[in-house]
């Protein structure tokens, strides 16, 4: 059973070596970094998942007004295709709809086809849309 609860600082380098095990780090992102910028928001959209009482998943959620979006969801690799993914985001969309939010947005490697069908599984659909981005 996983209990899922808010992120709290003492986490941090449990989850960057949890991102680690799951693929979820790359070198234009600075996981440490990232953490930081979410908590400094306090918006109570930054969750973990326990398992015997360890981190063995997290799910960080935004909402800016206009859309939600899912990012760094993991679940350490063997506890996962066990339904605590979907658990994960079904408490991230929970807490975005209690917000207001009307839809919810992720972006996914196209070579990553496994998380793909995951995605698509729990009720995600590809958008007819182009992701730009620039980095600052």
């Amino acid at each position: 059973m996983m209990i899922i609860r808010l992120y709290e600082p003492d986490d941090e380098e449990k989850l960057i070596t949890l991102w680690n095990e799951c693929n979820l780090v790359v070198p234009l992102n600075d996981p440490a970094k990232d953490i930081q910028l979410k908590f400094a928001q306090n918006d109570d959209l930054f969750f973990v998942g326990i398992i015997n009482d360890k981190i063995a998943g997290s799910c960080m959620a935004g909402f800016d007004g206009h859309r939600g979006w899912i990012y760094y969801l993991a679940i350490k690799p063997e506890y996962q295709k066990k339904g605590y993914a979907a658990k994960l985001v079904q408490h991230a969309q929970k807490a975005l709809a209690a917000m207001g939010c009307p839809k919810i947005n992720l972006m996914v490697r196209k070579t990553n086809e496994q998380v793909i069908r995951f995605y698509k599984t729990i009720g995600f659909n590809d958008d007819p849309v182009t992701v730009l981005s620039k980095r600052l």
